[in-house]
């Protein structure tokens, strides 16, 4: 039994006021008792999760909380397995159990394995706060014999944990690692969805199946990889929350071309798509004519003359002008023109980064936002649009 079941909601909820308070260590133990630290774990955690869910009250550590899928995210796959009419899923390290909920949800049968017991009756309440309860929870390893024969399930999904020290991502650094869980499972289960870093190498996983690159709010947050029998193209993207996807065609003509003068619109790609190796196909779908302008690892630029709207894009914005890369003549142009903010789009080293925006933004005065872009020796100054 795990401190968790010594500990109530209501004890969370007064943890949750007094660290709004900033009461000290002290007052803090007087007032929550023993589990004082592990209840000012949980509310910390609690305040921190406000935008990554829709309920405030939910049980996590900090850990937890950092590794849980966005609820848009889990949503979003929920769904998407909903579409292959899975009836059964087994998630073998569940952690806090965002994800395993919402595939439950859409599912007759689910399993949530972790062996972590604090982290399973977190998963366990959580399930209770989403009303869902369909769920077997199992405290144990999970690539056991004891463990692997209690499920039965068509599916399994792993999302392992990425260990930061790790200088390469390879499965083999990922725990438990995806070939250890295909492993152990083949023989029971039709197919397998594994969360994979969004930098691993393609040709580093063995299956045929599908690589799957979410965008959420405009930066890169998941690669989730399908086998054959849940995939749908053999690369895709997705833009969350708008829900844009876009699916690799290798039978399309290249009509992808580039140019080192920007046109009077920008239009900023997403990293899914990038990382997808899907420019081309963004190129066919969009309605309009554009070039590629940068392609940097934080950044992707298309450019044209054309205001395209479209929700593949992150962003579009209007170019205002072209100036050379200095601080002083940007910040000039920016004064001169009534900018109040200047939000640079540039990759620089930090203490580099700092020093150059001190100087673009001093004495600015004015309502309009400039987005600045660096192009070789050459500084693009935008407005969103």
């Amino acid at each position: 039994m795990s401190w968790v079941n010594e500990v109530t909601e209501d004890q969370v909820e007064l943890a949750v006021e007094l660290v709004k308070r900033g009461l000290d260590e002290r007052k803090l133990r007087s007032k929550l008792g023993p589990y004082w630290k592990e209840l000012v774990e949980v509310a910390k955690a609690r305040l921190r999760a406000k935008d990554k869910f829709s309920r405030q009250d939910l049980w996590m550590d900090l850990e937890g909380l950092r590794y849980a899928t966005h609820e848009i995210v889990a949503r979003y796959r929920a769904k998407r397995l909903a579409n292959f009419g899975v009836k059964s899923i087994a998630d073998v390290s569940c952690g806090i159990g965002i994800q395993l909920i919402f595939y439950a949800m859409k599912v007759e049968r689910a399993y949530g394995i972790d062996i972590d017991p604090v982290k399973i009756e977190f998963a366990r309440r959580n399930a209770e706060k989403y009303r869902v309860s369909n769920i077997e929870f199992i405290n144990g390893d999970s690539l056991s014999e004891e463990t692997i024969r209690r499920i039965d399930a068509e599916v399994v999904f792993s999302d392992p944990a990425r260990p930061p020290e790790a200088p390469e991502r390879t499965l083999e650094g990922l725990l438990p690692s995806p070939l250890r869980v295909y492993e152990a499972y083949r023989s029971k289960v039709n197919a397998f969805i594994f969360d994979l870093p969004p930098q691993m190498r393609r040709e580093k996983v063995p299956w045929s199946g599908e690589f799957e690159y979410i965008d959420l709010f405009g930066a890169i947050n998941r690669l989730t990889f399908y086998f054959e029998p849940l995939a749908r193209a053999e690369r895709s993207a997705v833009t969350l929350p708008k829900g844009a996807r876009l699916e690799s065609n290798p039978d399309l003509e290249n009509i992808v071309e580039w140019t080192e003068k920007p046109g009077q619109y920008l239009y900023e790609i997403p990293q899914s798509i990038d990382y997808a190796d899907l420019i081309n196909e963004l190129f066919h779908a969009v309605e309009g004519e554009m070039k590629m302008l940068l392609r940097e690892k934080r950044r992707v630029l298309a450019t044209g003359d054309d205001e395209i709207r479209s929700d593949y894009f992150k962003r579009v914005y209007s170019v205002v002008a072209v100036l050379p890369f200095h601080p002083v003549r940007i910040n000039d142009f920016l004064r001169r023109e009534g900018f109040g903010r200047a939000t640079l789009r540039i990759s620089l080293p930090d203490r580099e980064y700092w020093r150059f925006r001190r100087k673009v933004e001093a004495g600015l005065n004015g309502e309009r936002r400039a987005f600045v872009f660096q192009l070789g020796r050459k500084a693009i100054i935008a407005e969103e649009l």
